[in-house]
């Protein structure tokens, strides 16, 4: 495609109709390795520090969970119920994630539960995002990282008043009623799914009897990269980052690629037929 051709795609102008929606098999979809090389050519060779990249990706989910409805772009509240919440999702509707318009409850609660490794540094840059955006995020942080960037991102949160889990209640139906949704950024393609140890093992009984939606970061946690697992838990939101892993391609939920900053060489070098972005946005609904 040239460049002027490239300008002329009605994607690209913002014009993203249902029909345009790209579809995940389209994708050249990453193991392990091959998102852990690119990752490695980015800080090495391209010279993107770690902070940075995490940085990129934990805003791009927080924008990924604020996007309004398709159809609803001049800012519409969603119908209320007869109890005044306003509804979720109405028949027929499609929407970006969780708005604020579109949350059941009245304070915009959002648990995020991170990891210890680099998925759980993207949680917290999306919760401290989600609190610029107005969302109310609280953080369970099981166990937390040495890492001098986890710390500072730790930090960050702290000073932005946002509160910290010192527990995960087993009891369901208390989570259900404290908040609206769950951010998964627990387990991510670093993890090691076939040895999942305690806290995490019992997080995930835990996660997979909620009733609130589930919107995991990169991939959900308990599955393999290469495939889901029926150990898992099965999220209503994906938001995968750089390009779809393997598992991804057999996720029936919502589904965003999030994270526009790829150099070319490198799509071009692992062949990745990322889709076009509208617009100057940083995510796209595959």
């Amino acid at each position: 495609m040239g460049a002027a051709e490239h300008r002329a795609n009605p994607v690209d102008r913002g014009e993203l109709s249902k029909d345009q929606l790209v579809t995940p098999t389209q994708e050249t979809s990453l193991s392990k390795e091959e998102a852990a090389a690119i990752e490695t050519e980015l800080v090495r060779d391209y010279r993107f520090g770690q902070q940075q990249l995490i940085e990129i990706w934990g805003q791009a989910c927080a924008i990924a969970i604020t996007k309004k409805a398709q159809g609803d772009l001049q800012g519409n509240v969603w119908p209320a119920d007869e109890a005044g919440a306003s509804n979720p999702l109405q028949p027929g509707q499609r929407r970006k994630a969780y708005p604020l318009s579109s949350l059941a409850k009245k304070q915009p609660t959002v648990l995020v539960i991170c990891g210890p490794d680099q998925n759980g540094s993207i949680g917290l840059v999306c919760a401290r995002h989600l609190r610029i955006f107005e969302y109310e995020p609280t953080i369970y942080h099981p166990k937390r990282s040495s890492h001098s960037l986890h710390q500072d991102f730790t930090v960050q949160c702290e000073k932005m008043d946002i509160p910290f889990l010192s527990y995960l209640p087993t009891e369901v139906q208390l989570i259900n009623d404290a908040y609206n949704l769950v951010i998964d950024a627990m387990l991510g393609p670093e993890s090691d799914w076939a040895n999942i140890k305690e806290p995490y093992s019992g997080i995930l009984v835990t996660l997979k009897q909620v009733k609130i939606p589930i919107a995991s970061v990169d991939m959900p946690s308990g599955w393999d990269i290469e495939e889901p697992s029926q150990d898992g838990i099965n999220p209503d939101v994906l938001i995968s980052l750089t390009a779809p892993k393997k598992c991804a391609m057999n996720f029936t939920g919502k589904h965003f690629l999030a994270g526009r900053f790829l150099p070319y060489d490198i799509q071009k070098k692992y062949e990745l037929n990322l889709p076009v972005y509208p617009g100057t946005d940083c995510l796209i609904e595959l």
